[in-house]
């Protein structure tokens, strides 16, 4: 039996989902971004304590079917943009398609129906934050930055990455007031 989670994003999530499945006593599998392999039989009673638990640390359990997609269409992105080491290289409509078994027609007109933004919105908003994070790591320059997530040119990331934060990557990284990054689940 699977179980999905709203708002979980890190691997931090992970691990508090980790400990409340071990607290409460619930035999698990694999636990992934959203998504709970929950091995044998879990009471209602074990159920609405989860649900207590997950809510004390920002998560919620969803039952709705078009909810839980929406949370793997998320899911997929975040994985693809944040814990990759490269992004395939396909169109992420390919990708999600492929990855999540529907229509990207489907995903993109429920996705955006539901959220208010689009796919693309979504990714670029990810991507972009990625790109302040291997910017403030200090690792890896905007030309190795750009092919690491697949852009085109530094020109169509800088050019992203201005419109989406106003400002110049390279401006960005010398300003240590916009240092801080946006927590994944409020992006």
């Amino acid at each position: 039996m699977k179980i999905h989670i709203k708002y979980m994003v890190s691997i931090r999530c992970k691990m508090i989902v980790r400990e409340a499945l071990d607290k409460l006593g619930i035999d698990h599998g694999t636990v992934e971004l959203g998504e709970v392999e929950i091995r044998g039989h879990m009471t209602p009673e074990q159920y609405e304590q989860l649900g207590i638990v997950l809510l004390k640390s920002g998560l919620e359990l969803l039952e709705d079917k078009k909810a839980v997609l929406i949370e793997k269409i998320k899911h997929t992105i975040i994985e693809m943009v944040h814990y990759s080491d490269n992004l395939p290289h396909v169109n992420f409509s390919d990708y999600l398609s492929e990855k999540l078994h529907y229509d990207y027609t489907y995903l993109a007109n429920l996705f955006s129906e539901t959220t208010g933004t689009t796919i693309e919105h979504f990714i670029i908003a990810h991507k972009i934050e990625r790109v302040k994070e291997l910017l403030l790591y200090g690792e890896l320059n905007l030309t190795e930055i750009s092919y690491k997530l697949n852009y085109s040119s530094v020109a169509h990331l800088s050019s992203q990455f201005k419109k989406i934060t106003g400002l110049t990557p390279t401006f960005f990284k010398q300003l240590k007031q916009y240092r801080r990054r946006i927590p994944l689940e409020e992006v």
